[in-house]
C-alpha cells in the first residue's frame, strides 16, 4: 500500500482533517500537535478524536504522522528554555494517546555550542521522562540537514539519542531533501544511503518518510524544500522512492511550499509514478 499525505492544518478539527485529506485523495497525513512557531496547543476535545479515529479506520488510512513545534528544543543551552521544551514534548505525547497507533515526529534540536555528546544526553533524558511504559505512539526523529549546531545530520547522531533512551518507542523519519542536503546521496546511490541507515540505525526503525525536493546542491548543509520534481533531486528519485520494496508501506508526508491544490497534484502525479 502506498501512503500519501501532506501537511493539514489541525484548527478545524481532526475530523474536518480526515474529511480534507480524502478530498485530495490522501490516506495519511501530519498535523502540528500545537502553533509550529510557539508553544499554544488548541483545547482536548474528546469527542472529536473518538470520531476522527473510527473515520480513520474506515477510510484505510495509513499511520498519521503529527509534528511537534519548530521551537521545541529539547538541547537548548538555556536550562528554562531547555525545561520547558521537555514540558510541552511530554504534553503532547500525553495528547497523541488519544490518537493510538500514530507517529509523533519532531525535529531533534540544536546544541548551540554545547557538543553533540550533552545534546544526546539531555533529548534523552527528556524522552525517557515523557514516555510510559506501553505507550501507545511511537516518536520518530527526523532526519535533519546539519546546518550549524543541528542535531541529527547523521545517522550516528539517532542512533545515539535511541541507544540512550532505550526504548523500542523510538523511530525515525527521513526526510528527503534533509538527507540530500546533509551528504546521503539518494538520487545516485539510494540503496546505498538506505544500506547506511540500515547498518547504523536498523530499517526496522524507518518508520516514515517526508517527500520533499530541494532547492539546494548536494550536500549543502540547508534546508530550502522544492516542489515535487522541481528540485536538484528530481522526479526520477521519487519514482524510486514510492515503489522501494523497502518503503512502500511507511508513511509519506508532503512538505513541498504548496497550498491543498498543488498537494492534491502531487499526490497524483506520484501514485501515476
Amino acid at each position: 500500500m502506498l501512503y500519501l499525505g501532506c501537511h493539514l492544518s489541525a484548527s478545524a478539527g481532526n475530523v474536518a482533517m480526515v474529511r480534507t485529506a480524502e478530498q485530495i485523495g490522501a490516506n495519511t497525513f501530519a498535523f502540528f500537535t500545537r502553533n509550529p512557531r510557539g508553544s499554544k496547543a488548541k483545547p482536548e476535545d474528546p469527542a472529536d478524536c473518538a470520531a476522527a479515529v473510527e473515520a480513520l479506520n474506515t477510510g484505510g488510512f495509513g499511520p498519521l504522522v503529527a509534528h511537534g513545534s519548530y521551537t521545541m528544543n529539547l538541547c537548548t543551552a538555556d536550562s528554562d528554555a531547555r525545561a520547558f521544551a521537555a514540558e510541552v514534548l511530554a504534553d503532547d505525547l500525553r495528547r497523541m494517546a488519544a490518537l493510538p497507533g500514530n507517529f509523533y515526529n519532531f525535529h531533534p534540536g540544536s546544541h548551540v555550542g554545547q557538543g553533540m555528546e550533552t545534546a544526546v544526553e539531555q533529548i534523552s533524558a527528556a524522552l525517557k521522562k515523557a514516555l510510559a511504559p506501553g505507550y501507545p505512539v511511537t516518536v520518530l526523529l527526523e532526519t535533519m540537514a546539519g546546518k550549524g549546531s543541528e542535531v541529527g545530520g547523521r545517522f550516528e547522531e539517532l542512533k545515539a539519542i535511541i541507544d540512550a533512551v532505550g526504548d523500542n518507542h523510538l523511530g525515525v523519519c527521513l526526510d528527503t531533501c534533509h538527507v540530500y542536503d546533509g551528504g546521503y546521496d539518494i538520487v545516485h546511490d539510494l540503496d546505498g544511503v538506505l544500506s547506511e541507515f540500515d547498518r547504523v540505525v536498523g530499517l526496522d526503525k524507518l518508520k516514515a518518510l517526508h517527500l520533499n525536493d530541494s532547492k539546494n546542491p548536494f550536500a549543502s548543509h540547508k534546508d530550502r524544500h522544492e516542489c515535487i520534481g522541481q528540485g536538484t533531486l528530481g522526479l526520477d528519485t521519487f519514482k524510486k522512492i514510492i515503489n522501494h520494496p523497502l518503503l512502500r508501506g511507511k508513511p509519506m508526508i508532503l512538505e513541498t511550499p504548496n497550498e491543498l491544490p498543488g498537494y492534491a497534484a502531487e499526490i497524483k502525479l506520484l501514485r501515476a509514478l
